[in-house]
């Protein structure tokens, strides 16, 4: 490929509303083409990049038995009505309606497409196990798309499912798929991508792990333990560990909470300060509410938050905060929520109470500052098991749906946990037999009796890992390709101007885009009549590992002639460049080429 007759267009400038190195990039470096918000078009060199990366993940999903399919980007409501998720799922779902005004779907996920195409195939035990994938357009109405190709409403993902007969076959597979997928990332170069435990969300199933790439700019919050033996990583939605409270106050069995007044002070800091005690001598309550407007109170101690995505999962059904309006209406203060309820108000208010599990972990009498239900009102010295009546003390589930976070003990070794920030590059998910039950889809066993599929799934962002290798791969002037991924294996920079030796460094340029082609490399040629310094910030903007350099100047050393060559990768940003003679130079550059593609093949 010749520079001049490339579709591309470098910018100089950042562009505005850019957050992180890998969106800057991507469009400086014309790489993709951003039509609205969280939708881009890929130019030649993004293309490029993506084709590379889907080349590595086909080939590890072949490597697993994985058959390509193509499933559609379209789906009827009814499809998706079998499966309950067209009704659970909300505005992030792209809904439309054909001419025939007949309600369809774009497929943000396609375990419904899937399933309805594997029951009319799968029908036996003898046709199981089974895996497929695509590469497919995803959709998903993101509320805050950010990050260029981080966080897309149109995207590429490589997306997998597989079909067993048993979930010790699925647990099985769910370990190879596992291992594929860390091959995967290590071919593409992402060096940094950690396994944590994650949360199946609407997917459903039972276990699950992310893949993250561990960078600061990374929008997910994972926690990792520090110790040195320790491999326990999670998801901060799904993180667990020992929280250490000290408190030194404690209440008599005979007595009573006081009351005190807190007028216009609502929240924990305000009352905690009021008071000369610290957050943690608090006892916190966050008011929720179900899409059925059912009403969900959760109890931590002050000075931490309620994981709502725990809660979620232990409830059953999605939560948002509580309005003001239906707290009014189950007769709560807001600011002043408290667990000290009249017996009248547990029988004709049927709301889910819970309490963080490190309360019951606690000495029993030890005391709390709550809301007294009324304002402006707080109970100083309240013992939870003392003060609410044992006849309501069991309307209260204890579970664990704290925040964890840095400096709490991890649960398997007790060192402390580490806050780090990834970004998302895969997952795979235990799905079981949450879609095959609702969607029928069944096949019929040793025994003779219809059983349904036990599933998994497995997803790869592609577009976003585009993003993600520039964001673990650049320095202050653009991306650093690793070989495996780059847009080309060498870029000849031609510097010929318009005197009399332009016809011979541009002949020089000519055959060695032909010898380095021959030996079965990727060659970028700039054949353009620019400056040096014009053609060199465009070359690092697009990131090539290998560059060569031919000049007048070049031509003029050496018995034959040489080349400037450079081999830029991020193990070696500011690499020297090198004069080496014409005879050397392709010898030289099929090695370095040869020696690294093989360091990312597995």
């Amino acid at each position: 490929m010749r520079v001049s007759e490339l579709f591309f267009k470098t910018v100089k400038e950042v562009p505005r509303d850019i957050e992180i190195k890998s969106h800057e990039f991507l469009i400086r470096g014309g790489f993709c083409f951003p039509y609205t918000s969280g939708v881009f078009g890929l130019l030649p060199l993004g293309s490029r990049v993506v084709s590379r990366i889907e080349k590595i993940v086909r080939e590890e999903m072949q490597r697993i038995d994985g058959q390509e399919i193509r499933l559609t980007c379209l789906a009827t409501q009814e499809l998706w009505s079998e499966s309950g998720r067209y009704q659970s799922i909300g505005k992030e779902m792209f809904r439309l309606n054909d001419r025939q005004d007949r309600p369809l779907v774009l497929n943000m996920t396609h375990e419904e497409p899937v399933v309805a195409m594997a029951r009319s195939v799968l029908q036996s035990h003898r046709h199981l196990p089974a895996m497929v994938y695509q590469i497919q357009t995803k959709f998903r109405d993101e509320a805050r798309p950010r990050g260029g190709l981080i966080r897309l409403r149109e995207f590429q993902m490589k997306d997998a499912y597989s079909f067993h007969a048993s979930e010790s076959d699925l647990e099985a597979y769910y370990k190879r798929a596992h291992e594929a997928y860390e091959r995967v990332f290590r071919r593409a170069g992402l060096i940094n991508v950690i396994s944590v435990q994650s949360d199946n969300g609407m997917f459903g199933g039972h276990y699950s792990h992310e893949f993250q790439l561990l960078v600061p700019s990374g929008e997910d919050k994972l926690v990792v333990c520090s110790g040195p033996n320790c491999d326990y990583r999670a998801n901060l939605e799904v993180a667990v560990g020992h929280l250490k409270i000290k408190t030194a106050h404690t209440s008599a069995a005979s007595e009573a909470p006081v009351p005190v007044e807190t007028p216009g002070m609502k929240t924990i800091d305000e009352v905690a300060k009021f008071l000369n005690v610290t957050a943690q001598d608090t006892l916190k309550c966050v008011a929720f509410m179900d899409l059925s407007q059912n009403g969900v109170l959760a109890f931590v101690p002050g000075h931490r938050e309620v994981n709502v995505s725990k809660l979620q999962v232990l409830h059953g059904k999605a939560l948002m905060p509580a309005s003001a309006v239906h707290l009014k209406e189950w007769g709560l203060v807001p600011g002043f929520i408290g667990p000290q309820f009249e017996q009248s108000w547990f029988e004709k208010t049927p709301l889910a109470l819970y309490m963080d599990a490190t309360l019951a972990s606690l000495p029993k009498d030890t005391a709390w500052i709550t809301g007294a239900n009324r304002a402006p009102v707080h109970l100083k010295g309240f013992v939870i098991e003392r003060d609410i009546p044992k006849s309501a003390l069991g309307r209260f589930k204890f579970v664990d749906m704290l925040q964890i976070q840095s400096g709490d003990a991890c649960q398997k070794c007790g060192s402390a946990l580490q806050e780090k920030r990834g970004i998302e590059v895969g997952n795979i998910f235990h799905l079981g037999t949450k879609y095959s039950e609702k969607m029928e889809g069944y096949f019929l066993d040793t025994d003779g009796k219809r059983k349904p599929y036990v599933m998994g799934c497995y997803g790869i962002g592609i577009t976003r890992m585009l993003a993600a290798v520039i964001e673990e791969h650049h320095d202050e002037r653009g991306p650093l390709f690793p070989i495996s991924v780059a847009p080309f294996d060498v870029h000849i920079c031609a510097l010929g101007g318009k005197g009399p030796e332009a016809s011979q460094v541009q002949a020089t340029a000519d055959r060695l885009k032909l010898e380095l082609e021959s030996k079965g490399l990727e060659v970028l040629l700039d054949d353009r009549d620019e400056k040096a310094g014009s053609m060199f910030a465009d070359a690092d903007l697009m990131g090539v590992p290998v560059r060569v350099v031919v000049s007048a100047k070049t031509l003029a050393q050496g018995t034959q002639g040489s080349g400037e060559l450079k081999f830029k990768t991020s193990a070696d940003p500011k690499a020297q460049a090198s004069m080496v003679e014409l005879p050397k130079l392709v010898p030289a550059i099929v090695e370095w080429v040869q020696k690294e593609k093989a360091r990312f093949a597995f």
